[in-house]
């Protein structure tokens, strides 16, 4: 396996035809296209290269951006010899075996690149075994990933790598990439109209892998046409594009940045980009009930009291969901996303809660004041359960001027009404009560 693996590089030789991602894969820095914030002059790889310099990284982006090429041309660079590893198929064995060799190569002279794809689905055991011969320097390893390093990969690993952070590819660039495989003649393919080339790239949302895929699907249409009038075209791009694939995991860190723009949208009281993160979750296969589990939450915590109504519109709108189904019942959510977004906004029960929380953890947990227990029964009466309580109801405007805390609480207050929506007349009331209450401040 060893052998295969160190033998095995797609930048030298000859290569059987494959799919075209594959053939048009940069081979040389200088056909590399995006990541301009690494390999500019003067920026982190560029210094790296021109020093001689080899470290370990990590490389973390979105799928086709380009970090299984960047790991290639690295090692063709420093003339290391390039060992790629699946975290998918290899293991601890595996990992012994390529550790063997590198040392064989390392006193030959010679480095060794350990790529490591998906790195994250490495478990710890498996990324510990690396940490001695990334400290000793037997390898240099570069793993990619697409997920968040700071989740998936452990503590010791990365204090060893640089972690670098590639970006999807702009529109440019991939028209660009686009462009390439249709002028190369050795690689290529045909012809094609401008805006076909720019619609596959809006499509292919800064993935280049799956723009040269569509471009070659799209490619196979035109060649069934007409010898002299084989062109890709507008409606060809069309059709190979059909419907493109969301970036998203929903376990992943792409679901929590969406939800996140999806929150911080509808608390900043903006209807339009509440519904287009909340489309672009549903687009992406995103359980509708849990966006609208998030919804009623919102409305709780974000809206609160200033529009009581903001609860009842989001549970109304989970029922309809339930009652409709996809795709009917997604409108009920996007009406509520609107109304929760041009809500009159409050958190003032969040954070009330959340005192008054602390201060069941923190304080002395008192009991209940005598006059606010119950007294069902003669002795309970005899100690004095539920003496002294004033019955609202029997007095003007049904107030009572009494204490319903624990004596160690006494005056506490919690909740403070905003100026905004209903709350402005809750405020009212309270001031006033609070103020005829001996030691409350109003």
């Amino acid at each position: 396996m060893t052998s295969d693996l160190f033998d095995r590089s797609p930048l030298r030789g000859e290569r059987l035809p494959g799919p075209l991602a594959d053939r048009m894969r940069p081979r040389n820095l200088m056909e590399f296209v995006g990541q301009e914030h690494l390999l500019g002059e003067g920026k982190i790889l560029t210094t790296a290269i021109e020093a001689g310099e080899l470290p370990s990284l990590i490389l973390w982006g979105p799928p086709g951006c380009g970090k299984t090429t960047l790991a290639f041309l690295l090692a063709d660079e420093h003339k290391a010899t390039f060992v790629p590893f699946s975290a998918v198929s290899s293991g601890i064995k595996e990992i012994r075996e390529v550790i063997a060799r590198a040392e064989r190569e390392r006193a030959r002279g010679k480095r060794t690149l350990l790529f490591i794809d998906e790195i994250h689905r490495f478990n710890k055991a498996q990324q510990d075994a690396f940490l001695p011969h990334v400290e000793r320097g037997t390898i240099v390893l570069i793993g990619a990933t697409t997920e968040n390093p700071s989740f998936e990969v452990i503590a010791p690993l990365l204090s060893r790598a640089k972690v670098l952070t590639l970006q999807p590819l702009a529109e440019e660039g991939l028209v660009l990439i686009l462009r390439r495989a249709l002028d190369d003649h050795g690689r290529g393919l045909i012809g094609a109209d401008d805006e076909a080339l720019r619609l596959i790239a809006k499509l292919s949302a800064g993935d280049a892998r799956a723009a040269l895929n569509t471009l070659e699907l799209a490619a196979q249409m035109a060649g069934r046409e007409p010898e002299g009038s084989r062109r890709l075209t507008l409606n060809m791009a069309q059709e190979a594009g059909q419907r493109r694939a969301l970036l998203y995991d929903k376990a992943g860190e792409q679901h929590f940045n969406l939800i996140s723009a999806l929150h911080k949208s509808l608390r900043g009281s903006d209807p339009d980009a509440s519904l287009y993160w909340l489309a672009r979750m549903l687009a992406s296969g995103e359980d509708p009930l849990y966006l609208a589990r998030r919804l009623v939450r919102f409305a709780s915590e974000d809206v609160g009291n200033a529009d009581p109504q903001a609860l009842q519109v989001a549970l109304a709108a989970k029922d309809a969901f339930h009652f409709l189904g996809s795709p009917e019942g997604e409108l009920a959510l996007a009406q509520a996303a609107a109304y929760l977004a041009t809500a009159p906004k409050s958190n003032a029960v969040y954070m009330a809660f959340g005192e008054a929380r602390r201060d069941v953890e923190d304080a002395p947990l008192e009991g209940v004041p005598f006059h606010l227990r119950n007294a069902p029964t003669p002795l309970m009466k005899e100690m004095g359960y539920g003496a002294a309580y004033q019955y609202p109801h029997d007095l003007p405007e049904a107030f009572a001027e009494q204490d319903y805390l624990p004596e160690g609480l006494k005056g506490r207050i919690y909740y403070h009404p905003t100026d905004r929506g209903l709350e402005v007349e809750i405020g009212r009331r309270l001031s006033e009560w609070r103020r005829r209450k001996v030691g409350i401040p109003s």
